[in-house]
């Protein structure tokens, strides 16, 4: 039986931690200190990019490279800070010179590839808000956003152009420019757009007038929920002072490090921290172009010297998936702090980078409307694997109840509530674009709820349940998903589940599990007993599941969550509601 507790020593930390003295850190923090040490004091404007990348362009982190990419053939580039502040200023100008005006929309649809992140960043010096898309979502799901989101400009390349947003572009009345980047001499004039290499060949290179201020619209984000449309989440640039507050505490971001986030940058984690929050502290980013692969990824780690790497669950359970086997025929020296995000880490998980990589995965928890980390597990404090870790500082997290009378705040350890943050802090959402009321209904007082479950144990550490309309009631039990589901991925034949619950006319619902299975496993009644007998010998005979499932894949959005609700739905017949983030074949 592994120790409930990952301790830490002094050993662990090849470098000091940011966060060594996790107390006396807090306590001394302010919002205020951060914004005087990145801006200055009494600096009025605020800008992303400015902040991200002029900052070092102007200092010794000049020739230092800032994003290294390395393309699917191969082949790698590097773009220094200085390189990559003209590039962005030529972005920002070429914006000007199409007429586009600060505070209009520019929604970014392509692989991992540099033009992304000039456009990203060069939109966000001249004043424009900015969504990232993920390139693997259908033309439904593209254009939809593109309206919610009002884009006047879209960055895509011709493929994308052609086979997603040309057959909707009638109906995208707001959409005025559409500039598709690669290679010129690869494809052939595209009526109604512009091409990407003459339009920044002919802009000039002189740095743009910057003057947005902190409360200025700069990124929008799409959130998917369980019915309806998606919903766009508004952040301002005064959130960079959280990207690099986290990126500091919560990533432990040095000088000179190397930092990889898988995280594709049409998700919020990889534009909060797989361009900005890097950017800010001045290390080099390795941005890879190429889809998941277990060899290659090992190969990354190893050959690039990646020393902080940050991740999601399901990568590393596809990891897990390959075997130790091929982990071990790499080495990874470098390597010295691993996070997770996404949704939330299991045990097995965490003690398996401890034992295959060398290192425990921190897991961590954010919101795509919280804008950055809130709670993690930081290199100097211990892990209770399975945990989401305690809040950084500047965070206020609570565990509440609704009740008739209001918001109750829940101080007995180990109880479950929904979680909730004093607000404010600097990357919190200001509004869900165009739904009022729905945002109004994300806050109580000066509280933000999250619909998220969970509890806080006695010393302080925080544990997720499972999404509000997750949890499942059986025989007055409430039983939170992600507790069977880490008890199931225990078994050795079990790469992955889910858990719903399934109605039941005596007991309410019951625990029906959904299970893949490891490569070379065979599913078979006999294995299944052996999970039930498995499940119910963890958790007892009330939580345990009573049906298990077996499936060769479990429906995902592309950013790595298991979609329960649609499991659910699949299971009872029910409508799947909005499904435009699901992965292909899912």
């Amino acid at each position: 039986m592994r120790a409930a507790v990952i301790h830490k020593t002094a050993a662990d930390w090849p470098v000091a931690p940011n966060l060594a003295d996790r107390a006396a850190t807090c306590a001394a923090f302010s919002w205020q200190q951060v914004r005087e040490e990145l801006v200055g004091a009494g600096a009025a404007g605020i800008n992303i990019a400015q902040l991200a990348v002029d900052r070092h362009a102007a200092g010794p982190r000049a020739g230092r490279s800032a994003l290294r990419f390395l393309a699917a053939d191969g082949r790698v580039s590097d773009c220094s800070y200085a390189e990559l502040k003209t590039h962005t200023d030529a972005f920002a100008n070429l914006l000007a010179g199409l007429g586009v005006a600060a505070g209009e929309r520019v929604f970014v649809l392509a692989g991992r590839l540099p033009a992304l992140y000039v456009a990203v960043l060069g939109a966000l010096k001249h004043g424009c808000v900015v969504t990232p898309l993920f390139s693997a979502f259908g033309p439904e799901p593209i254009a939809t956003r593109i309206a919610i989101g009002g884009a006047r400009v879209l960055v895509t390349t011709e493929a994308l152009y052609r086979r997603k947003v040309a057959p909707m572009r009638a109906r995208l009345e707001s959409l005025q420019h559409v500039i598709l980047v690669g290679e010129q001499d690869e494809r052939t004039a595209v009526p109604g757009t512009h091409d990407y290499a003459t339009l920044m060949a002919a802009a000039p290179t002189e740095p743009p007038v910057i003057r947005t201020r902190g409360e200025d619209p700069a990124l929008l984000h799409f959130t998917s929920g369980t019915t309806g449309t998606p919903k766009g989440a508004v952040h301002v640039h005064e959130a960079v002072l959280t990207h690099y507050a986290t990126g500091r505490y919560a990533l432990d971001l040095h000088d000179d490090d190397m930092f990889w986030c898988t995280a594709d940058p049409g998700w919020v984690t990889g534009t909060s921290y797989g361009i900005v929050a890097p950017l800010l502290h001045g290390v080099t980013s390795i941005v890879d172009e190429a889809e998941f692969d277990a060899e290659r990824w090992y190969r990354i780690l190893q050959d690039q010297r990646v020393s902080v790497w940050y991740t999601a669950p399901t990568a590393i359970r596809m990891l897990m998936k390959a075997g130790p086997e091929l982990a071990r025929r790499f080495n990874f020296p470098a390597l010295r702090f691993i996070a997770s995000v996404g949704e939330p880490l299991n045990p097995e998980a965490v003690w398996w980078g401890q034992e295959v990589l060398g290192r425990p995965i921190h897991d961590n928890w954010w919101q795509t409307e919280t804008g950055g980390i809130m709670i993690a597990n930081t290199p100097a404090q211990d892990i209770k694997p399975g945990s989401m870790g305690r809040p950084l500082p500047g965070v206020e997290a609570l565990i509440v109840r609704r009740t008739e009378a209001g918001i109750v705040p829940v101080d007995t350890p180990d109880t479950e509530g929904e979680l909730a943050l004093r607000t404010p802090w600097p990357s919190m959402f200001r509004a869900y674009l165009g739904q009022d009321e729905r945002y109004r209904k994300c806050f109580a007082g000066d509280l933000y709820l999250s619909g998220d479950l969970a509890r806080r144990d006695a010393d302080g550490w925080f544990w997720f349940v499972g999404r509000a309309d997750d949890v499942i009631k059986s025989a007055g039990h409430l039983i939170g998903p992600f507790e069977v589901e880490s008890v199931l991925m225990e078994h050795a034949a079990v790469a992955e589940a889910g858990v719903i619950g399934k109605p039941d006319p005596v007991v309410g619902e019951v625990v029906k599990a959904f299970v893949s299975l490891k490569q070379g496993v065979e599913a078979s009644e006999v294995l299944r007993a052996e999970l039930l007998g498995h499940a119910r010998k963890r958790l007892g005979a009330a939580v345990a599941p009573k049906e298990i499932a077996f499936l060769p894949v479990l429906p995902r959005t592309r950013s790595g969550k298991i979609m329960r609700r649609l499991l659910k739905a699949r299971e009872l017949g029910l409508p799947e509601g909005d499904t435009s983030t699901l992965e292909a074949g899912a």
